[in-house]
């Protein structure tokens, strides 16, 4: 369940598929986080986005030079989010549009579309106050990051995964 304006949005329950996805990114995030110094943890910690709106994205990421805005029960920010996009057609607008909207409003510089469906990662970077494609990798690439050097992923490793 994710807190918006008030209500809560009860979210679709994981798949296997999902969660193998997300513990195959969780453990290259948590590996950059820690040489660099920064905070990455996984589903179940909550974000503010701004005042009444809260949301649980699969994966977030703190630099360490914006360490501060992790607090006890929640943080006021992050520098890059991820989300596994799940099967259902209300999930896939959520994660592929509302979510988009969202992060970039609450000024968070990277967001991740992990597409188990499409086999594809797309990552954004905040350019502005929308988001801009840096790009869409697929099997036999490497998702790499907009805004943090050395921080990418062997695409075809994260799916192959889920088998």
């Amino acid at each position: 369940m994710e807190l918006v304006d008030g209500c809560l949005e009860v979210l679709p329950m994981p798949t296997d598929r999902h969660q193998a996805v997300l513990d195959a990114l969780l453990v290259v995030l948590l590996a950059y986080a820690s040489q660099e110094g920064g905070r990455a943890r996984s589903a179940g910690l909550r974000v503010r986005l701004r005042s009444g709106r809260f949301r649980e994205p699969d994966l977030v990421f703190l630099s360490k030079a914006r360490l501060h805005l992790r607090g006890p029960e929640f943080w006021t920010g992050a520098d890059l989010m991820m989300e596994v996009v799940s099967g259902g057609a209300d999930d896939r607008v959520r994660d592929l549009v509302i979510k988009r909207r969202e992060y970039a409003a609450a000024g968070v510089p990277e967001y991740w579309i992990v597409d188990p469906e499409a086999e594809t990662i797309t990552v954004l970077r905040l350019d502005g106050d929308p988001y801009v494609t840096h790009g869409v990798f697929g099997r036999g690439a490497r998702a790499t990051s907009a805004a943090f050097s050395g921080f990418s992923v062997d695409v075809t490793l994260i799916f192959d995964a889920a088998n």
